[in-house]
């Protein structure tokens, strides 16, 4: 017989699922939280504040405190005021290929090689500007962009959680398979000893 969940659990992870789906998935870090989806697990055990995410801007706060059955509050000022819409691009002529900001982008939007040329997929990107501060040369650019409807924000925001997903998943390092451990020699390499003794015992007399 199948073990059953506990109703607690799936009720949380389903509440951390809706919350997670309500945030610009920008994986900025700016609401004290490494990403996204730690913020609403955070928001969903009530540890900390629902306006803490700028990105997303009073209409995020707005659909969190909906959720939550919380009232609407304005932006923390300590997270930073919300972002015009923006996107990242790399002055061809000054880049060097160091790579430090394809390391830095969180929804792998960035691509190049080492002392190459690097390129913003600008479909991919989300503004995050987590890859401008890394740069030693400062050829990083924030261009502005026209405001996303809801329907693009909400498939952006879906495309950038899988993007950085998958990016975690290939960031966590393969588990080392187990070391056989060996009791003893098989029974075929103690026949092949027996044997090698008998032959030597042989030669001997």
């Amino acid at each position: 017989m199948p073990a059953m969940s506990d109703p607690s659990t799936t009720l949380a992870t389903t509440l951390v699922d809706t919350l997670d789906a309500l945030l610009p998935q920008t994986q900025c870090g700016r609401c004290g939280y490494d990403a996204c989806r730690p913020y609403a697990q955070a928001l969903a055990a009530g540890a900390c504040d629902l306006n803490r995410c700028p990105p997303g801007g009073e209409r995020t706060v707005a659909a969190l405190a909906a959720v939550l059955g919380r009232p609407e509050r304005a932006l923390d000022p300590a997270c930073g005021s919300a972002p015009p819409p923006q996107r990242a691009w790399i002055d061809p002529e000054v880049c060097i290929g160091c790579t430090k900001c394809i390391r830095a982008c969180p929804v792998d939007a960035i691509v190049g090689a080492g002392k190459r040329l690097h390129g913003v997929i600008a479909d991919e990107c989300n503004g995050c500007a987590l890859c401008v501060a890394p740069c030693p040369v400062d050829c990083i650019h924030l261009l502005p962009q026209p405001p996303d409807s809801d329907a693009v924000h909400a498939r952006r925001a879906a495309v950038n959680r899988r993007r950085h997903q998958a990016r975690q998943r290939r960031r966590v390092p393969p588990v080392p398979a187990p070391t056989p451990v060996h009791d003893g020699p098989s029974s075929d390499v103690q026949e092949a000893l027996r044997r090698a003794r008998e032959l030597l015992a042989a030669r001997g007399a």
